[in-house]
């Protein structure tokens, strides 16, 4: 995961400088630990250790695709707003349209926000999936649309394409979109 975030850091000090300065400081066990117990799951070891080295990004510098990388706080903020909807009956009767990996939810509370675009779409670390799928897939789920589609079989495959995208010059910041495919 170092070599991963060095990829990261270097586009960012060649692309956007000012980004840098908008990663956090690495989580600490306590957090992980903590955010772990909270969630009730266990994150996959490449997960924890990106975390390790950067704590999530702030807003602004809209890492992925447009979207905030959470911090594992705003990561446990984003979960119980899902969560207390689940609980109170907000999604009663309601399913998904998944792909084959995906379980047919509205929302599963084994699936962990990573993203944020501020509407109330997320990438998720899916540790909950059908038997077609692997634990720690990377999903997307939409809050006001039923298609959930799946997007990598891993967290270490969703990051590493990332950083395979920003070298191979596929994506461009801009204050408007943030860091992304979209604005090239």
């Amino acid at each position: 995961m170092k070599e991963i975030w060095q990829r990261i850091e270097k586009w960012l000090a060649e692309n956007y400088p000012e980004g840098l300065e908008q990663l956090n400081k690495g989580a600490s066990d306590e957090l992980i630990k903590q955010t772990e117990d909270f969630l009730s799951v266990e994150f996959p070891k490449d997960f924890k250790e990106f975390y390790r080295i950067h704590n999530g990004g702030t807003w602004e510098l809209a890492l992925i695709d447009g979207w905030e990388l959470l911090s594992l706080e705003e990561m446990q903020s984003q979960w119980k707003v899902w969560k207390e909807l689940l609980d109170g009956g907000e999604f009663e009767g309601m399913k998904s349209e998944p792909e084959s990996e995906i379980r047919d939810d509205w929302w599963n509370e084994k699936w962990i926000p990573i993203t944020h675009n501020g509407g109330g779409d997320h990438d998720c670390l899916d540790l909950f999936p059908t038997d077609e799928g692997d634990v720690g897939q990377i999903i997307k789920m939409w809050h006001d649309w039923e298609q959930r589609s799946w997007e990598f079989p891993s967290f270490r495959k969703w990051i590493t394409t990332f950083a395979d995208e920003l070298e191979a010059g596929l994506c461009k910041y801009s204050k408007e979109y943030g860091i992304s495919k979209e604005n090239e």
